[in-house]
C-alpha cells in the first residue's frame, strides 16, 4: 500500500521527502511537498502518515497547524476521514474478517495498517456511521468493533 501511495503522490506531481520532525510530528504538507519523519522505523506508520498528508493535500488549504481554530480541525477530520477510506475501506475490513483475523492487531497487520491507526478507523467510521453499518451480507460494528455475518448470525468482536 505505502508504493501505492508513493505512485499517487508522484502522479500529482507531491515530492515525498523524508526529514527529522521531532518527536510529536509524524508527517506535513505544504505546497507540493509531503514531509514524514524520518525516524518512522516501520512502512505500516510511514503508510498511515502518508496517507494522512495526502488527505491534507486533497481536502485542506492554508495553515492549520493551530488546532485551537475550529476550521482547522474541521479540516483535519477531512484529511482523516480520506485517510481511513483509502487504507480501510469497509471491504478491507470484511476482507481481513473473512482472512481469520479476529483481534485488532490481526487485523491491522493484515491491511497493513498500525494498530493505532485501526482504532482511529473504527472511531472515525462510528462517528461517520454511527454503532454499525450494513455492508453486504455483513454488519459491521465500530463500538465496540467486530463483524457479524447475517447468513451464519456468528458475530465477532476484534
Amino acid at each position: 500500500m505505502y508504493k501505492k501511495l508513493l505512485q499517487e503522490a508522484e502522479r500529482e506531481n507531491i515530492e515525498v521527502v523524508y526529514q527529522p520532525l521531532g518527536e510529536r510530528i509524524k508527517g506535513l504538507y505544504c505546497d507540493g511537498v509531503i514531509a514524514i519523519n524520518k525516524n518512522i522505523s516501520t512502512t505500516a506508520e510511514k503508510t498511515c502518515v502518508l496517507a494522512e498528508e495526502l488527505g491534507h493535500y486533497y481536502t485542506s488549504y492554508g495553515n492549520i497547524l493551530d488546532t485551537s481554530n475550529t476550521n482547522n480541525r474541521k479540516q483535519e477530520v477531512k484529511a482523516r476521514r480520506w485517510a481511513v477510506k483509502s487504507l480501510v475501506p469497509l471491504k478491507s475490513i470484511i476482507q481481513a474478517y473473512e482472512a481469520g483475523c479476529r483481534n485488532m492487531f490481526e487485523v491491522a497487520e493484515y491491511i497493513g495498517v498500525t494498530e493505532e491507526f485501526l482504532i482511529r478507523t473504527f472511531e472515525t467510521y462510528n462517528a461517520m456511521y454511527g454503532k454499525y453499518k450494513k455492508y453486504g451480507k455483513y454488519i459491521i460494528y465500530f463500538d465496540p468493533p467486530g463483524v457479524y455475518k447475517n447468513i451464519d448470525n456468528f458475530k465477532v468482536h476484534f
